[in-house]
């Protein structure tokens, strides 16, 4: 499972349009003179726009597995961890919130609006049922995943506020994978590293619980 990366198009791509030297705004749209109408809208760049609309959905995601695992097994890692990510995917959509943009997340448990996370919600699920130690590996590498999408946000995020948000969920997030890793591990189980470099998961989790928030 490599790219779980599929993001939403919200603006048609338009022709480049020549601007000022001068910074302007425009009918809720941001520019310099270096920026297109394709590429910013309602303040943020489209590739913001796309990152916090995709990660309302992903934190929702892990949301919705874990506490259908914690239905399923009873395991209270799966309880607490799910009420954090509650925490996570309203942060984004305060974000979403602040700039204009659509929330696209469904209330239902296991519903979603972008199909690809549908789909690999559905795979998640299905082997989180086989047994309790598959639901805590698949937990473990929901978080991976998750971590390295929102450095992959952080990367193309400019606004100081955004940014703030992802390194905090990212935070969360290595948190997450130290305490699915330390439940798996006391089942005489040594975790491997699911989707980043099994060094850079033996760092994070080898490393203490971090406390405290994050600010720029």
């Amino acid at each position: 499972m490599k790219s779980l990366r599929f993001i939403y198009i919200f603006v048609a791509l338009i022709s480049a349009i020549a601007l000022s030297n001068t910074a302007f705004a425009r009918g809720g749209k941001y520019y310099t003179s270096q920026t297109t109408e394709a590429e910013y809208i309602v303040g943020v760049s489209v590739a913001e726009a796309e990152d916090l609309v995709y990660m309302r959905e992903e934190e929702k995601l892990a949301h919705d597995v874990y506490i259908t695992f914690y239905e399923q097994w009873g395991l209270q890692i799966f309880a607490h961890i799910a009420e954090s990510e509650t925490t996570h995917t309203e942060t984004v959509k305060a974000l979403l919130d602040k700039y204009g943009l659509t929330d696209l997340a469904l209330d239902q448990v296991g519903a979603f609006t972008n199909t690809n996370l549908q789909a690999l919600y559905d795979q998640l699920v299905e082997r989180g049922m086989t047994s309790s130690m598959e639901a805590l590996q698949v937990g473990a590498l929901i978080e991976e995943v998750d971590m390295a999408d929102l450095q992959h946000a952080i990367d193309r995020a400019t606004h100081d506020d955004i940014i703030t948000v992802y390194e905090n969920l990212l935070k969360g997030s290595r948190n997450h994978l130290r305490s699915y890793v330390d439940v798996i591990e006391s089942y005489g189980v040594v975790y491997e590293a699911q989707y980043l470099d099994q060094d850079e998961v033996d760092a994070i989790v080898n490393s203490p619980m971090e406390r405290g928030t994050v600010k720029r």
